[in-house]
């Protein structure tokens, strides 16, 4: 049951909330860059993919894979950024960077944050979470539930250390870490250490992790499991799950979406729990808004 309690402590505060380019100068690279994959946007609006083959003071040679080697002056150009190969589609589009890639509703998985990326999460406006990666394997992330904000009621806040360890570059990838935090005005200190093996992409993948609660000091002695997915349905939509199985037979489902409204994720769905028949949902809705290296 510690187990239990550690789980849904997070999860309740989470949800108590429903009660509550860079810009382009003039400039020439050297030829180390030239085979880089970038995307050019104009002025216009209009955006192409591919490496710059040649570029002076007046205009950028660019060679794409759908509409061969296009001339652009430099004063129609709005930007040009770096992109992976990920987010290039079949058809040679951009598609939005999942920068939230690294985690589901909540639940992180084997990915990591990048050197210098991070977001900030808010779910149903008290639940807040900011994110970073310090090196290419190690982020951490600082949350809290302002709750003293409501007549000075007990304010939880935590850490969430991650190590992420590639296997196999997009396809296997290992995350290990925890969930450590306390609750101010109360004295209670609560914690999660979990596992993740994730296999699959930033745009596809499917996690399975295994963590272990902690209340007080009291570390459990029975595991929960959580399955959690999601999957590239359209440039700027993913669908998502995250599933929580818990010992004395209690279930924690969820599906739904995560959306861009530009850089910004938005995410939503319904969590439902399953415990001695009985059945409800839980509306999910967040936003998630990136900063750093992004």
């Amino acid at each position: 049951m510690k187990t239990i309690k550690a789980i849904f402590i997070v999860l309740i505060l989470a949800l108590s909330g429903s009660l509550s380019a860079q810009i382009v100068t003039n400039s020439t690279t050297d030829s180390s860059e030239t085979q880089k994959l970038v995307l050019i946007v104009l002025k216009n609006g209009n955006e192409f993919i591919g490496s710059i083959e040649n570029q002076n003071k007046d205009q950028v040679v660019l060679k794409t894979a759908t509409q061969g080697t296009l001339t652009l002056k430099w004063e129609d150009i709005s930007s040009i950024s770096d992109v992976k190969e990920e987010d290039v589609s079949e058809k040679g589009f951009y598609q939005q960077h999942n920068l939230q890639s690294t985690r589901y509703f909540f639940g992180p998985n084997g990915l990591g944050l990048k050197k210098g990326e991070g977001y900030y999460q808010n779910v149903w406006i008290l639940f807040n979470q900011v994110s970073y990666g310090f090196t290419n394997y190690f982020s951490m992330s600082v949350g809290v539930v302002p709750a003293f904000l409501l007549a000075g009621a007990p304010t939880p806040v935590w850490v969430v250390p991650k190590f992420s360890i590639p296997i196999k570059k997009e396809f296997l990838n290992i995350g290990v870490g925890g969930l450590f935090g306390t609750i101010f005005g109360e004295g209670t200190s609560f914690g999660i250490g979990f596992g993740a093996l994730t296999i699959g992409n930033s745009n596809h993948n499917l996690s399975v992790s295994v963590g272990y609660g902690m209340v007080d000091g009291e570390w459990s002695s029975s595991p929960v499991i959580t399955v959690a997915g999601m999957t590239r349905v359209s440039r700027k939509t993913y669908l998502l799950t995250e599933n929580y199985f818990f010992p004395d037979n209690i279930t924690l489902i969820s599906f739904g979406a995560r959306s861009f409204a530009g850089k910004v994720g938005i995410d939503y769905g319904l969590f439902i729990p399953f415990q001695a028949g009985d059945l409800y949902a839980i509306p999910w809705l967040g936003i998630t808004v990136p900063f750093g290296n992004y």
